[in-house]
């Protein structure tokens, strides 16, 4: 694939899983969950799925965006956990964790909205003791896959692996170290954004992500965890 861009997200997600399929077969790994990031790596992910015959759910991050450039990502959360931070482009912005309190604030809400959403009234997935693959459409800074990769890892998955089509040669080393594998199709040099390596990067809607999780859990259902008691 040198030079050649991805004809869009059900491409990129079949020739990851091609690549992952021979992965899976040389590590022993026989029964993974798939997890995705909403929303562009759904379709991806419902590739890998569909090939290694694996149950299909999504682990929902947000990014923080810095005030005024909601864009330009300093950080992210997922879970209950705190917010990963980075420490850089917030010393280069002025910025600190205490001054992004409100914007956290707002992301968190909104990830609780996208988990009620995609939940669909169950609980998160169960995949202690599983091996667990993470798959997005590609990594730029890597701050989002190394929230989601940090919250996974609490809840003591057997391997944890990062599967992406493309990605950032200078984020593959940071989140590396937060997974057990990393599994990149292209390292581009010349990376700037992950859109470019695409001929079509449509924006995917939270109804297609829905239709997705259905499909596969009437296909192949996600184990899941018991959905947390109302409280009171």
């Amino acid at each position: 694939m040198n030079g050649e861009r991805f004809r869009d997200h059900r491409d990129a997600g079949r020739r990851l899983a091609g690549r992952l399929s021979a992965w899976a077969a040389g590590h022993g790994v026989t029964e993974p969950v798939v997890l995705a990031l909403p929303r562009g790596g759904v379709p991806v992910a419902a590739e890998v799925a569909e090939e290694l015959g694996a149950p299909l759910d999504v682990v929902v991050v947000r990014k923080i965006g810095a005030p005024g450039h909601a864009e330009m990502g300093v950080g992210a959360i997922a879970g209950d956990g705190e917010p990963l931070f980075d420490g850089r482009t917030l010393e280069l912005l002025g910025l600190t964790p205490e001054s992004m309190a409100p914007v956290v604030a707002r992301e968190r809400a909104e990830l609780r909205r996208r988990e009620e959403l995609y939940r669909r009234g169950g609980g998160p997935p169960d995949v202690a003791g599983r091996t667990v693959i993470v798959v997005d459409d590609g990594l730029a800074t890597g701050v989002t896959a190394r929230a989601a990769l940090r919250h996974l890892r609490t809840l003591g998955p057997a391997r944890l692996v990062l599967a992406v089509p493309v990605c950032a040669p200078q984020a593959a080393g940071p989140v590396g170290r937060e997974a057990d594998d990393l599994v990149c199709l292209r390292r581009p040099p010349s990376f700037r954004a992950v859109g470019q390596w695409y001929e079509e990067f449509a924006q995917v809607t939270d109804e297609e992500v829905l239709a997705e999780l259905r499909h596969a859990d009437a296909v192949r259902p996600t184990p899941r965890r018991p959905a947390p008691p109302e409280p009171g």
